[in-house]
Order: structure tokens, then C-alpha cells, then sequence
């Protein structure tokens, strides 16, 4: 006979699952999270987040440019549609 009563009062994973409901695997001890959904040991994203400054996409900089590139662009189309 298997003794499940300690799993059972366990505390449960904070995450949501992909269909909204929440999951059910108990959570890592001294985390919020199960072992599926970050909380094992060395998951998550690195110190400073590496990753999320890799290409420059998203930096103030890039964005002002696009900005500036599409109101240049509109100015270009407006005066286009002048000469017609």
C-alpha cells in the first residue's frame, strides 16, 4: 500500500497549462514552480537575460529608425499621390 498523503498535501506548480487551466504537478521544494515549468535547478533564462538583447531588434535605437523610415516613406507616398 503506497503512502501519497504527503504529495497530495504538497503545495501545486503556479503555471498555466497551454489549454488555461492550471497545472497540477507538485511544485519544487522552496519554489512556485514544478520541475516542468522552471522550477529545476538551472532553468530559466541566464543572469541579465543574454538572450534577449542578441539581434537588436527591439533596442531604442532600432525602433526610432523604423519610426523614422515609415514617416519618411508616408511623406514619399503623399507626394506621389500629388502628382498623379
Amino acid at each position: 500500500m503506497r503512502t501519497t498523503g504527503a504529495m497530495r498535501a504538497s503545495p501545486r506548480c503556479g503555471a498555466k497549462t497551454r489549454p488555461g487551466g492550471a497545472c497540477r504537478a507538485p511544485a519544487v521544494h522552496g519554489k512556485t514552480r514544478c520541475r516542468m515549468h522552471g522550477g529545476a535547478q538551472g532553468s530559466g533564462a541566464p543572469k541579465a537575460n543574454r538572450n534577449a538583447r542578441k539581434h537588436g531588434l527591439f533596442t531604442r535605437e532600432a525602433i526610432e529608425e523604423r519610426r523614422e523610415i515609415r514617416a519618411l516613406l508616408g511623406g514619399v507616398r503623399r507626394l506621389l499621390r500629388e502628382m498623379e
